[in-house]
């Protein structure tokens, strides 16, 4: 058997060939990410007599090409999980790295662990751009969340408290378009209550708002008690409605991602079936799906949960037996933020007769604290759902 090991960094790798006992056939080698290199370690791979298995690093993204490129041309590919390689390569009393060192380890951990090594999961094409869409979906979801602490750090500045005034309303846009419409609590003041109210309830009824007289009032007086740190000077009439215009771009990206993971999830089986389930609703249905894939690629439920890092590994040494122990958090940490969401809007709504509601609130009566109790149901929650897409499946 020989194990080729693949150190991998941003464009560029470094290579090396070993045979049990420590033999080295090639010794470390870099090679750029490129068609020429990659085929030049495919023939070489596809000239040795015995079983190659090539091994690298599960690195997030860097080692995609290689290892798709290489699971293409028929070679045994394994991308083992960062942390595992990390505790190998740590059993080194000498503390030297170098890419020419991880690559050996890295070969030596294939040689070692010869007989554990798996193929790199294909995940099928929908799966895998739905989970791309989702990462998409959390980075552009960060950028609006900083966004929106910007704009409220402004309207402290321009227009304090207006945000409780208005942050009841329906619809969401409300506040944003309020503020865009008079930036400044000065130019509120220099139109006078009576044009003021005037003017608020002519916009409120062409946006399609209630037209509020005593809204109108209450925004009056609060500007008249306000006390704006920013002047109502052009530079601040710029920055305030560059953020809001920055918000709005967001949320119409994030809902063009979405609107595109919903039209993909409607192409999956289980879809329906998630669909179905309480309090699972347009957003959160493709975001489950998309941080669990294909659920046929776990052995079973216990793996599912295992995934998600909220299993709980037992402890024991000699005569002591852990009796409670922390969840792991070794997993799918955006699978926990779906399932945690997922969670909280079964206590806000309340389903009757949902078991996953119903286990949270028997934790709760066992005593359990809020997160404690969720974390459970969310335990719950997989397990249902390993057990009915399987079925789904099965049929």
């Amino acid at each position: 058997m020989i194990s080729v090991g693949i150190d991998v960094s941003k464009g560029k790798s470094t290579v090396c060939i070993l045979k049990p006992g420590g033999e080295v056939i090639k010794p470390p080698f870099d090679m750029v990410h490129a068609v020429e290199n990659l085929d030049f370690l495919v023939s070489l791979i596809n000239s040795f007599d015995e079983e190659t298995r090539v091994v690298l690093e599960d690195t997030g993204h860097y080692h995609i090409p290689v290892a798709s490129y290489l699971s293409s041309h028929g070679i045994f590919v394994c991308c083992v999980n960062a942390l595992r390689m990390k505790k190998f390569c740590a059993q080194s009393i000498r503390r030297a790295k170098t890419d020419k060192i991880d690559a050996v380890r890295i070969a030596s951990f294939g040689i070692t662990y010869w007989s554990e090594l798996t193929r790199a999961y294909d995940a099928p094409d929908t799966y895998g751009e739905l989970r791309f869409l989702a990462r998409q979906y959390y980075q552009i979801t960060s950028i609006l969340v900083k966004a929106k602490v910007n704009l409220s750090n402004l309207l402290d500045q321009v227009m304090p408290d207006i945000s409780n005034l208005l942050q009841n309303q329906k619809d969401n846009h409300k506040l944003t378009e309020f503020v865009d419409r008079y930036i400044h609590f000065q130019t509120i003041l220099d139109m006078g209550e009576k044009k003021f109210t005037a003017d608020y309830c002519k916009w409120a009824k062409k946006k399609g708002y209630r037209c509020n007289e005593r809204k109108a009032a209450e925004i009056f007086a609060l500007a008249q008690n306000g006390i704006p740190s920013l002047p109502n000077s052009q530079s601040v009439k710029i920055a305030v409605r560059e953020a809001i215009k920055l918000i709005h771009s967001t949320e119409e990206s994030r809902n063009t991602i979405l609107a595109q993971m919903q039209e993909i999830c409607k192409t999956l089986p289980e879809y329906s079936v998630v669909r179905d389930m309480n309090c699972i609703g347009d957003v959160l249905a493709p975001r489950i799906i998309a941080e669990i894939g294909d659920v046929r690629r776990f052995k079973n439920k216990h793996s599912l949960i295992a995934y998600a890092g909220i299993d709980a590994p037992p402890y024991q040494s000699g005569a002591f037996n852990a009796s409670e122990r922390k969840i792991s958090k070794r997993g799918n940490s955006y699978l926990r933020k779906t399932g945690y969401e997922i969670m909280q809007s079964l206590i806000q709504h309340k389903p009757i007769d949902d078991p996953v509601y119903d286990f949270i609130q028997k934790k709760r009566s066992e005593g359990k604290c809020g997160k404690e109790a969720m974390i459970a149901g969310l335990n719950k929650f997989l397990r249902v759902y390993y057990g009915k897409v399987m079925q789904l499946y099965s049929k």
